[in-house]
């Protein structure tokens, strides 16, 4: 499946690269402007560590939520106690939308991560131009130097970069610095999730980085426990979209989570 989302989207990014030129991209009233950083937020006492996700479709799950409005899905997610925003612009398997993520950064002031297939500068220029504070880089989409090249340009345009990474062998594709850390539990080549997978990879991890969980974080006694284990940063988004309104589902989650 990954390899043919990616083959999808090489074939996207020629056809965009004709569409909306670099020098159109650059001209967005979003490219000189400053981003929030994810990692100050992820960091706030106040929030929760959540960085919750608007997702309408995946491959895996189907349909979700076919109708939310990403406006007042994203503003009630903040006002519900999440500390960041992640939305899923890539159109055909997840139901995306570039415009998606430029109508939550118009009402919103908080970080808000792209959440895509990147691999390609086109791409990380276009994330900065539709109003992103951060973008995603999957490892098992990219070669070392490729993701070296992605990470160094994205920086360079004020973009903080989460990168994924699934395996213990993935971390030999890391570079030194400069990115937050995320570990998917969903295995993308089976699809199934194991939240051990997380637990696991938290004693091969740098305590420099901030540490970010993906995927199949459906209850409050998980989160607790990858937050024992130094996570700081949880990626959540079916659990909060499957349901008619996803900013209450997620302020329930986040009371239980502060209880005790």
């Amino acid at each position: 499946m990954l390899n043919e989302i990616v083959a999808n989207t090489r074939k996207l990014v020629s056809k965009n690269k004709e569409l909306y030129p670099v020098k159109l991209l650059e001209s967005s009233i979003y490219f000189d402007s400053g981003a929030v950083s994810l990692v100050q937020y992820l960091r706030r006492k106040d929030k929760s560590g959540i960085i919750a996700e608007f997702k309408r479709k995946s491959p895996s799950k189907g349909m979700i939520n076919q109708y939310a409005d990403v406006v007042n899905t994203t503003i009630g997610y903040m006002q519900a106690g999440s500390s960041a925003l992640s939305i899923l612009t890539e159109k055909d398997y997840f139901m995306g939308r570039s415009e998606d993520l430029t109508l939550a950064r118009n009402a919103n002031y908080c970080p808000i991560l792209r959440k895509d297939f990147i691999i390609d500068e086109y791409q990380v220029i276009e994330t900065k131009s539709i109003g992103a504070d951060a973008i995603l880089l999957i490892a098992a989409c990219l070669e070392k130097d490729e993701l070296k090249n992605l990470l160094r340009l994205s920086n360079s345009l004020g973009l903080e970069v989460l990168i994924e990474i699934h395996d213990s062998a993935e971390l030999a594709k890391l570079p030194d610095s400069g990115f937050i850390i995320g570990i998917n539990n969903r295995d993308l080549t089976t699809m199934e999730v194991n939240i051990e997978t997380s637990l696991n990879m938290a004693n091969l991890l740098s305590r420099e980085f901030v540490w970010v969980s993906e995927s199949g974080l459906d209850n409050v006694k998980i989160v607790k426990r990858l937050k024992e284990a130094g996570y700081e940063g949880f990626l959540m988004g079916e659990l909060f979209m499957k349901t008619p309104d996803p900013a209450a589902t997620l302020k329930e989650f986040v009371n239980n989570l502060t209880e005790g």
